[in-house]
């Protein structure tokens, strides 16, 4: 059984002007400002025509993507894959996965594979692991990133236990 929940119309259109276009998924905003912008939305494992999305939960917050931005083009994706313990790392694309699956609604179709950010391995995209720490999720690389980039304060809504 699926836990996927969909955004509100409201949601929908704030995140799709957040993003500039419309979505190829459906999603729901998990994690708002304190003002209720959306912050992160944890997106359907597949788009509308099927195919399979690794992105489980994705940063929207227009200030938050540029400022992580920021630390990768600074090489904060390799020195903070050499900062967490890979057996940490493991588990968070372990669960990572896992969220994912109890999330797909279409098991007849391929499955995206991977962790975070899809890789099955280290440290891929710093935004993906701050939009999983800020979910709720206990991410290492998250964790650091919103120490790094100095996450204001926000709310969970809507979030799978």
């Amino acid at each position: 059984m699926s836990t996927f929940r969909d955004a509100s119309a409201d949601d929908l259109a704030a995140v799709e002007a957040l993003l500039g276009r419309t979505l190829a998924a459906r999603c729901a905003v998990v994690v708002r400002r304190l003002d209720g912008r959306p912050v992160v939305i944890e997106n359907e494992p597949h788009l509308r025509d099927g195919t399979p999305m690794p992105t489980l939960f994705w940063l929207v917050d227009p200030e938050l993507h540029d400022a992580v931005s920021r630390l990768e083009g600074s090489g904060g994706v390799h020195r903070f894959e050499e900062m967490v313990d890979v057996e940490q790392l493991q588990r968070t694309h372990d669960d990572y996965a896992a969220r994912r699956h109890a999330a797909t609604l279409r098991t007849d179709l391929a499955q995206a594979q991977g962790g975070v950010g899809g890789t099955r391995v280290g440290v891929k995209c710093l935004h993906a692991h701050l939009a999983n720490f800020l979910a709720g999720v206990d991410d290492p690389v998250g964790t650091l990133v919103a120490e790094s980039v100095g996450v204001p304060p926000v709310t969970l809504h809507d979030v799978r236990a």
